[in-house]
């Protein structure tokens, strides 16, 4: 039974990936406005109703990795010593997950870059970077003492890391010969509290 769950979950995995490709290569040879669903279910060789069971959207499509990479970050995060400062927690887990991501395929940066500050695409973007602000804002309240100020600077604090990330890697996209954990250990630098 496990290994048929794990095929099962492998072959859900491959098909979330190949409609995410699909749509990041779509997007940048034709644009984001003029890519439609069934342009990347057709691509992906699979049905628009398939697609719709993986992606509510093309942007959800679109911004798939992102996602996973930003949940993997919150995971790392988590998975630090509850009696570590907030910020020296938040820093270790965003230099893993940076030494991680160095190996990204080039042609997805390349796609990447070619669609990242499309306007269609700002609104998901923060929407989809704000219910996540909302997770890590949760894991930084719980390494905080309880006082009146706690969740407040617990929001300051997750907005702050986070910008300075998405500052990081946008700068990484664009210059990328140097190593992203550089970067983001520079841009967590400027602004530890």
């Amino acid at each position: 039974m496990d290994e048929t769950v794990g095929r099962r979950e492998r072959k859900k995995a491959a098909t979330r990936e190949a409609l995410h490709r699909a749509a990041l290569r779509l997007a940048a040879e034709q644009g984001p406005d003029r890519v439609t669903v069934e342009a990347i279910a057709d691509a992906a060789d699979v049905s628009r109703r398939t697609f719709s069971n993986y992606f509510a959207n093309k942007e959800e499509a679109l911004f798939h990795a992102d996602l996973v990479r930003i949940r993997r970050l919150l995971e790392l995060v988590h998975a630090q010593p509850l009696d570590e400062p907030p910020w020296t927690a938040l820093t270790r887990a965003a230099e893993q997950l940076a030494r991680e991501s160095d190996g990204l395929d080039p042609l997805w940066l390349a796609q990447r870059r070619l669609i990242r500050n499309h306007p269609s695409l700002a609104a998901h973007q923060i929407t989809a970077y704000g219910a996540v602000e909302q997770e890590f804002t949760a894991e930084i309240a719980r390494r905080l003492p309880e006082a009146p100020e706690t969740p407040l600077r617990a929001r300051v604090l997750a907005g702050t890391f986070l910008h300075a990330l998405r500052a990081a890697t946008q700068h990484w996209t664009d210059h990328p010969e140097r190593p992203l954990v550089e970067l983001v250990r520079a841009a967590l630098g400027y602004v530890t509290p």
